[in-house]
C-alpha cells in the first residue's frame, strides 16, 4: 500500500458495499456522488486493484472488495461506537444510546418506555436497530440489546426478566367464516400463517405441533409484524405474542393446550458500559419496563 487512506476512504468504500451504488452510498453518507467516487478511487489506487466493476445492477464488488469488507466493517462499527460514546458525559443522563431489539418487541413494547426515558431524561438521543439477529455487543454494534436467548458471550451485563409467550391466534371476522378448530389435527384444514425460514427457535417450537409443517403455510413469511397484520386482516390463523393479542379485542386465543411457548427475555449490555450514567439509566428502564410487560403476557 503506497499511503495510509483516511478514515473517510473506508467509510466510503463501507458505503458502496452495503448499499450497491456510488448515489445511494451518497444518500447515506450525506455526501455527493462525486466525492464517494474520489474516495473509491483513492483506495483502489492505494492497495493497487479494482474494487468494483459495473453491471446492470450496479457495482459489484470484486473478491478484493469482498476481502476488505469484514476490516471496513469493523472501523464503521467502531466509528459510530466512538460517536455515541463521545456524545454525552459519563456522569449524565444525556447523549446516544443504540438498542438493539426484535422487530415484535422494538413495534409492541419498546416505544411507551422509550417515550417514558425521553421525558425523563430530554438529553437523551436513542437508536433504535430493530432485527431478529443477535447484534455482537463486544464489537459495539449495540450499546444495549434485548435478547430472546440467553447471551453466550462473556463481558456481558445481562438480565433475565422473564419471558414472553406466543400462541395461536385469529381474527374474530376470519373465525366466522372458517370456524373454530377444536384440536391441533383440525389445523391442516385451516390457512396457517407462518414462517419462510426455519431458525431453531421454530424447530423446537414444531415439535409441539405434529403433522405441521412448512408446506401446510397459505402464507410463508419470516416478519413478525407481517404476520401480526395478516392475523388482524383475517387472512387465517397464526402465532403471536400473547401480550399483543390482548390488546386487539378482534383477535382470539385458539387451542392454548396445544401451543404456550415461553420465549426467555434477556436485557443485555457490555460490562464497561455500567460506569456510564446514561446507559445505566436506560438498562434499569428497559428490565422495568420489560419486566413489567412479561408479568402481564
Amino acid at each position: 500500500m503506497n499511503s495510509e487512506p483516511s478514515w473517510d476512504v473506508y467509510r466510503s468504500f463501507a458505503a458502496v458495499l452495503r448499499e450497491g451504488s456510488l448515489s445511494a452510498a451518497a444518500r447515506a453518507l450525506g455526501m455527493t456522488q462525486p466525492s464517494i467516487a474520489r474516495h473509491v478511487d483513492a483506495l483502489e489506487r492505494a492497495i493497487g486493484g479494482t474494487l468494483f466493476v459495473r453491471s446492470q445492477r450496479g457495482l459489484s464488488p470484486t473478491d478484493r472488495a469482498l476481502a476488505l469488507r469484514p476490516h471496513a466493517e469493523a472501523l464503521a462499527v467502531a466509528a459510530d461506537a466512538l460517536r455515541r460514546t463521545g456524545t454525552g458525559r459519563p456522569d449524565a443522563v444525556a447523549g446516544v444510546v443504540r438498542i438493539s431489539a426484535s422487530h415484535s418487541v422494538g413495534v409492541a413494547h419498546l416505544p411507551p418506555i422509550l417515550t417514558a426515558l425521553r421525558r425523563e431524561h430530554p438529553g437523551l438521543i436513542v437508536e433504535l436497530a430493530l432485527s431478529n439477529e443477535v447484534d455482537d455487543l463486544l464489537q459495539r454494534r449495540a450499546d444495549i440489546a434485548v435478547r430472546m436467548v440467553e447471551p453466550t458471550q462473556q463481558a456481558l451485563v445481562a438480565r433475565r426478566i422473564g419471558a414472553l409467550h406466543v400462541g395461536f391466534h385469529a381474527h374474530r371476522d376470519y373465525l366466522d367464516r372458517r370456524g373454530m378448530p377444536e384440536s391441533a389435527a383440525e389445523l391442516r384444514a385451516h390457512d396457517l400463517i407462518g414462517f419462510d425460514t426455519e431458525t431453531p427457535f421454530i424447530r423446537s417450537a414444531m415439535r409441539h405441533l405434529p403433522g405441521i409443517d412448512r408446506d401446510a403455510f397459505a402464507l410463508r413469511v419470516d416478519s413478525e409484524a407481517a404476520q401480526l397484520a395478516a392475523i388482524r386482516a383475517g387472512f387465517g390463523i397464526g402465532i403471536c405474542q400473547i401480550a399483543i393479542a390482548r390488546t386487539d379485542p378482534a383477535l382470539v386465543r385458539l387451542l392454548p393446550d396445544a401451543l404456550d411457548l415461553p420465549l426467555p427475555m434477556w436485557i443485555v449490555m457490555h460490562e464497561d458500559l455500567r460506569r456510564s450514567e446514561r446507559y445505566r439509566a436506560v438498562f434499569d428502564a428497559l428490565v422495568q419496563g420489560l419486566s413489567a410487560v412479561a408479568a402481564n403476557g
